[in-house]
């Protein structure tokens, strides 16, 4: 059967990107989306909001660190990825994130609090895969190497 992982998100940042290098060089950065909903319930209009841990690799995690701030409106296209680790305390703990595959600023100028302007995000390569992606698949390293 074929498989299929395809996530796009539009919403705010919710924090500065976190901007690191692994041993080799490689950027990596975290990012953290509010994604609203509006909804009625009962007659009452109601809102809710999901919180998305986001990590843009390569390039792509460099542009988003230069230009994007708190509150800033986002289009994201990426993956989901699960990670499971045991923490300092020797509990087991696992985390469901977006890679960040592509993206698309949004809005203007003065959304990005005098950042950079709304022009786009990962450039797409030959076969449509979009470059400075990670994982795996394109050979970025792994989490452990970054001190988050």
């Amino acid at each position: 059967m074929a498989n299929f992982n395809k996530v796009i998100l539009l919403g705010n940042l919710t924090r500065d990107p976190e901007l690191r290098y692994t041993q080799s060089g490689m950027a990596v950065a975290k990012l953290g989306m509010a994604v609203n909903r509006k909804y009625t319930a009962g007659g009452e209009q109601r809102e809710s909001t999901t919180f998305v841990d986001m990590t843009a690799w390569g390039r792509q995690a460099e542009v988003l660190n230069e230009y994007c701030k708190k509150g800033r409106p986002l289009f994201v296209e990426g993956r989901l990825e699960y990670s499971e680790w045991e923490g300092q305390d020797g509990n087991k703990r696992n985390k469901l994130e977006v890679v960040i595959e592509n993206f698309q600023f949004v809005g203007g100028r003065a959304d990005a609090e005098g950042g950079g302007g709304g022009g786009g995000g990962g450039s797409r390569g030959r076969g449509g895969r979009s470059q400075g992606g990670g994982g795996a698949e394109s050979g970025a390293e792994n989490f452990d190497d970054v001190p988050f």
